[in-house]
């Protein structure tokens, strides 16, 4: 039981548990209730300003996303943490990246003035906002408050 996660269903809502050992390795998952495939990838998702409201606001759990861009050296260096993230936190935080050169509408409208941005929705709202290179177990610390509401809900 401690090497299962809980993922709550895309289509339904219902909330699942899958077993570690499924998250990331191909294999799938279905919801218990309506069959549905669950989401085990383990890979950050890539988001742009036409699919930021359906891959982040209307996510049933709390989302990263990372505003970068490749000529970005300090977001270079955030990419692997973040990569390393999506795997560790799969079913309980989702992590997304979104390249602000091809994107310039959704980082305007959050006002994003520097990269490496993340925000961090819940909900479909921002409720967290890091700024700058971090470690990868700060920005696991500031994922915290919102993972343990996740898991309850």
């Amino acid at each position: 039981m401690a090497d299962d996660i809980m993922v709550r269903c895309p289509s339904c809502s219902a909330i699942n548990r899958v077993p570690m050992d499924q998250v990331g390795s191909g294999r799938k998952a279905v919801c218990g209730r309506c069959k549905t495939d669950l989401p085990t990838d383990a890979a950050p998702v890539t988001v742009s300003d036409a699919t930021f409201a359906s891959e982040v606001e209307r996510c049933p759990l709390p989302v990263l996303v990372d505003l970068w861009a490749p000529w970005c050296g300090p977001c270079r260096m955030v990419a692997p943490a973040l990569d390393a993230l999506a795997v560790e936190l799969a079913g309980r935080v989702r992590i997304a990246k979104m390249n602000v050169d091809d994107n310039p509408a959704t980082s305007n409208r959050f006002g994003v003035r520097s990269i490496p941005t993340m925000l961090v929705f819940k909900d479909g709202r921002e409720v967290d906002r890091i700024v700058g290179a971090q470690s990868k177990a700060a920005i696991a610390g500031r994922l915290e408050r919102f993972m343990a509401h996740a898991a309850r809900a």
